[in-house]
């Protein structure tokens, strides 16, 4: 069974009719399955749940599942506890790494309150009403992420003696990473997520899989599911597949590189047959939108203390706020345009790592595109030197802003952010800002082994 989704306008809430009801039921009964998780997640993107028998299916699919909100990071207010778990029935997926006797599937939910209100803390929700928003405009958001990620089959060390592969690599010296890469590959496309590419990466034990193009919420439960595939898959094989931003410090990092398209029916809004670079004027301002409001919401695009270990110089991963038609560095590239391929012309936003929370990210890189539609932002020309070798009054005059450096400045900066604020709504935005503030000073208040080993002898 592949996913597929009944709403006719994106981003509206789902509706369980009797058709889907039977239909889920049917799917049940000819899979074997015995137990269904229901799967929704925290504000940072960490996956929650729990599970149900099938005798209980028919009626949590029609009136979701009570559960204890209040346990869950950043999804209720301190006075809310008891939530519901409403599935979206387009999401049932029999989960292909658990056994086929007494099978195990899937539902993502909506979480919604006791009354049947939306949950203004839910991720998926969030997500919901930016695109419903952006569907009465006549437009739809697709999202195609090159998800980053590494192995750790039996520690760092014997990793990388068994990997010493690199970009592109196809040889075998790769190791058991490039057999768990395939049947990662492989289980994706059984559960009906489509992979466009997967290739081995820069890093000894780094992999990327690039998921093809979707609409921004299918793609978000995607991401995923992709991840509990991965780390599934690694697990069976003694190993451990982490989507930590920079696990080795000898290493680049993971990234999760997010290309963007909006839709008018069956048209590329990006696309101008007669514009340079074949980008149409609501392209441009969609990326002039990223340009303008890139600082403001790298609290979300990069989440962790490590996030920012990765955007540093030389690591091919942006510092400043530029945009480009071929540098890797930048943080938004247009690519180059094929003839033939108007529904290709995209935009390509570089900072976002693989631990992000899928929901939160998608719905601020549509906020801040969206704004530079409305308010017709204008687009400086793209940087074609070298960003690293300007200075800072040269990036100021052609209004390159820098990327904070740490989660603390990422912090500040999001804390005075409209449009944040707009895009994920008061509770949910205080929700996280109080989570960020917590790591900030648990990590500020941690001596590291660079420390003792540095200092120690003083």
């Amino acid at each position: 069974m592949t996913q597929t989704t009944k709403n006719t306008l994106p981003g509206s809430k789902p509706e369980n009719d009797e058709e889907a009801i039977k239909y889920v039921l049917m799917s049940a009964r000819e899979h074997d399955v015995k137990f269904i998780r229901l799967w929704f997640t925290d504000i940072l993107g960490t996956l929650k749940g729990f599970a149900i028998t099938v005798d209980e299916l028919e009626g949590v699919l029609r009136n979701g599942a009570s559960f204890d909100g209040a346990s869950i990071e950043g999804l209720t207010r301190a006075d809310e506890s008891d939530m519901v778990a409403m599935p979206d029935s387009s999401t049932f997926q029999v989960l292909p790494w658990r056994p086929s006797k007494n099978s195990v599937a899937r539902l993502f939910c909506d979480i919604e309150t006791p009354t049947g209100e939306p949950s203004i803390a839910d991720g998926r929700q969030i997500l919901r009403k930016n695109i419903l928003r952006t569907s009465e405009m006549g437009l739809t958001f697709y999202v195609a992420p090159e998800i980053e990620y590494y192995y750790d089959l039996q520690g760092a060390d014997d990793e990388l003696r068994m990997d010493q592969s690199g970009y592109f690599d196809q040889t075998s010296v790769d190791g058991t990473g490039a057999d768990l890469r395939r049947d990662t590959v492989l289980t994706l496309e059984q559960i009906g997520i489509p992979v466009k590419h997967s290739h081995h990466e820069v890093g000894n034990g780094q992999h990327e899989i690039d998921l093809r193009h979707m609409d921004a919420l299918t793609m978000a439960d995607s991401v995923i599911t992709f991840k509990v595939a991965a780390k599934e898959i690694a697990a069976a094989a003694g190993g451990h597949a982490t989507f930590m931003p920079r696990p080795f410090g000898d290493r680049h990092g993971s990234g999760m590189h997010t290309h963007m398209s909006l839709f008018r029916g069956d048209e590329n809004a990006f696309f101008d047959a007669d514009a340079e670079l074949h980008l149409s004027e609501t392209g441009r301002q969609f990326i002039a939108g990223l340009m303008r409001h890139a600082a403001d919401i790298c609290l979300i695009t990069n989440q962790w203390v490590n996030s920012y270990k990765r955007l540093l110089p030389g690591l091919e991963a942006p510092i400043f706020a530029s945009w480009t038609t071929g540098n890797f560095g930048d943080l938004i590239r247009v690519p180059t345009y094929r003839p033939g391929r108007e529904e290709s012309v995209r935009v390509e936003y570089r900072a976002p790592d693989s631990a992000a929370n899928p929901y939160l990210l998608f719905s601020v890189l549509l906020a801040a595109g969206i704004d530079g539609i409305e308010k017709k932002m204008p687009l400086p020309e793209p940087l074609e030197a070298n960003v690293y070798r300007m200075s800072d009054a040269e990036l100021s005059d052609r209004g390159v802003a820098k990327l904070p450096r740490t989660l603390d400045e990422a912090i500040r900066l999001a804390e005075n952010s409209e449009l944040l604020t707009q895009t994920l709504g008061t509770t949910a935005m205080n929700n996280f800002l109080e989570n960020k503030r917590l790591e900030w000073q648990q990590f500020s208040n941690a001596v590291t082994d660079y420390e003792l080993k540095r200092y120690r002898q003083l």
